[in-house]
């Protein structure tokens, strides 16, 4: 009988996990302010409240266990703009968190890995006789240059603005201030560790072994 119970409840998580994502056209989608097409939400999501204030784009896939959320609880009245924008074609890895408050932007073609956190409020502890959590958060708005890689657990945190295809490496914790294009962005605090100039390049220079030219990735004619 244990068995049987447990293939039963494998078996239909299963099919939730292959059929009950949120797709573009269905009623769940329908409570975004956008939702594009091709766009899909992965089974199970954690939290998702405030979807009138959420745009996000055509063909963007976000992974299962997100939180994707705009203001403190659900059914706030946030006025007229939305709060938290996700372009066309971003992948958004499972487990991430993206909480607005204020101002959240992710352009096109961003890709990030698991476990992201990606916040434009913060606690405020400036009263150091009161609690920290009662205190009034301060807040600033995000802003993810498209073509941008966020990788694994990488914290971005209020008053952030990457430029274009920007990376964050794997851990880091990004502070408040304006990263240029072509920026990679490692540690903690996070800092630029290297940058991309048009005329010399790579500083610092890359190694050979990071360097893919597109004629040795594809394959040879014929």
């Amino acid at each position: 009988m244990s068995r049987l119970l447990s293939w039963m409840v494998r078996t239909t998580w299963s099919w939730a996990r292959r059929k009950a994502d949120i797709r573009h056209g269905s009623r769940a989608a329908a409570r975004f302010a956008a939702y594009g097409e091709g766009t899909s939400i992965a089974f199970p999501p954690a939290t998702i409240f405030g979807e009138p204030w959420i745009e996000l784009g055509s063909h963007t896939l976000i992974g299962a266990d997100i939180t994707l959320s705009a203001g403190y609880v659900p059914g706030l009245d946030l006025g007229p703009r939305p709060l938290l924008t996700i372009g066309d074609g971003c992948t958004i890895g499972r487990g991430s968190h993206v909480v607005a408050h204020r101002s959240i932007v992710f352009g096109d073609h961003v890709f990030t890995g698991p476990y992201v956190y990606v916040t434009d409020q913060n606690h405020g502890y400036a009263d150091p006789d009161t609690p920290i959590g009662f205190q009034w958060p301060t807040e600033a708005p995000v802003r993810i240059g498209s073509g941008s890689w966020i990788g694994a657990n990488a914290v971005i945190l209020p008053g952030v603005t990457l430029g274009r295809n920007c990376v964050v490496a794997a851990g880091a914790v990004v502070r408040a201030g304006n990263y240029p294009d072509h920026s990679v962005i490692a540690g903690v605090p996070g800092r630029v560790v290297r940058r991309y100039d048009p005329e010399t390049g790579w500083q610092p220079p890359m190694r050979q072994d990071l360097v893919v030219r597109r004629d040795d990735a594809e394959p040879a004619a014929g």
